[in-house]
């Protein structure tokens, strides 16, 4: 089910790449058929690059990055001449790869995630269909803080059309908080205000101290100035679509991983077997696309981190929702000596 219909009229595929950097009609390689010429882009250390830029109206409908991308190159995205971001996300976060210096999960096998709306695919090939609709202008940047040079591979796609009156623009925003404050709820998304509807969140959680049950955190949204949650989810596995702890509470007696179109805890790092290599660290994923979260006003989203009391976990989250008009974000990336997805 799409979550915007493609309305009658013409449409004009695009798809930016290193071979095509203008992502123009006949704009691909002139090399012979067995030719590679210009497979990525070299970005150098300090650097913002263009990724894709057209005019609209038009739609991304597909992204996918290679090439061991990590928490230090930041993605942006401007809707309509925008002068601020309605996305910066750390790529990696972007795509559920929120550890990213580390590829294989708690069994050995590399982290990998099939969702309707995202796909991380071995070895950290990352893929994106949320639908990117504009109606002017379309600028997708990517910013380089390694601290060296870095050829990136992409591919990104989309159409140029008339696009549906009522679809709205994409927006993406960052947190973390290593350690959470103990006692108080962690906050995926500050207020947002406008017109819109929340669509989804990536959260990632790195136990500290006892493995012991640390997903009793309600999963709580405020709609529209709410004083009480209007959305009130009865704890952290059960919102993210799992129970008991995720199996760790019955029977086996240890975390089971899944992945479904809309909703899954994918990967479970860290080994107790090993010594030195205790603290776990999970990866989960929701997406409301069909049961979308609408506000008139404002949005607000948090949850808590508790067991039968409070605790004090890393947490890590990307927020994923649209509005009726690009916004900027009401969350500011860390300074890059905090940002970090350990």
């Amino acid at each position: 089910m799409k979550m915007f219909e493609i309305p009658k009229g013409k449409h004009e595929t695009f798809g930016f790449s290193a071979e095509n950097p203008t992502g123009s009609r006949n704009g691909g390689t002139r090399g012979k058929d067995c030719d590679k010429l210009s497979p990525c882009v070299y970005v150098k250390a300090g650097e913002t690059v263009p990724l894709c830029e057209t005019d609209g109206p038009g739609m991304i409908t597909h992204m996918w990055f290679g090439s061991n991308l990590s928490h230090q190159f930041i993605l942006r995205m401007y809707w309509d001449h925008s002068a601020e971001p309605s996305v910066e996300v750390p790529i990696s976060a972007f795509f559920g790869h929120a550890y990213d210096e580390n590829m294989t999960d708690r069994d050995g096998k590399f982290i990998t995630m099939s969702s309707e709306q995202v796909l991380l695919a071995a070895r950290q090939s990352y893929n994106c269909y949320w639908e990117m609709p504009f109606r002017t202008h379309c600028r997708i940047t990517i910013e380089n803080r390694s601290g060296q040079d870095w050829g990136v591979f992409y591919m990104i796609t989309g159409w140029r059309g008339e696009i549906p009156e009522e679809a709205g623009y994409f927006h993406a925003g960052y947190s973390q908080e290593h350690p959470v404050t103990k006692g108080k709820a962690f906050t995926v998304v500050d207020t947002i205000r406008g017109k819109g509807r929340f669509a989804g969140m990536f959260l990632a959680v790195g136990l500290n101290g006892e493995d012991f049950v640390w997903v009793e955190g309600e999963a709580r949204m405020y709609i529209d100035g709410d004083i009480y949650p209007t959305m009130n989810y009865t704890g952290t596995e059960d919102y993210f679509g799992g129970s008991y702890n995720f199996g760790n509470d019955s029977e086996l007696h240890q975390y089971t991983p899944f992945c479904g179109q809309y909703v899954g805890m994918y990967a479970v790092l860290g080994n107790m077997k090993e010594y030195y290599n205790h603290q776990q660290r999970f990866l989960l994923y929701r997406w409301h696309v069909r049961d979308p979260i609408f506000f008139e006003e404002s949005f607000r989203m948090v949850i808590p981190d508790m067991s039968y009391k409070p605790r004090y976990d890393d947490f890590t989250s990307v927020a994923f929702w649209y509005l009726t008009e690009p916004k900027g974000l009401p969350m500011t990336l860390p300074p890059d000596d905090e940002l970090s997805m350990r």
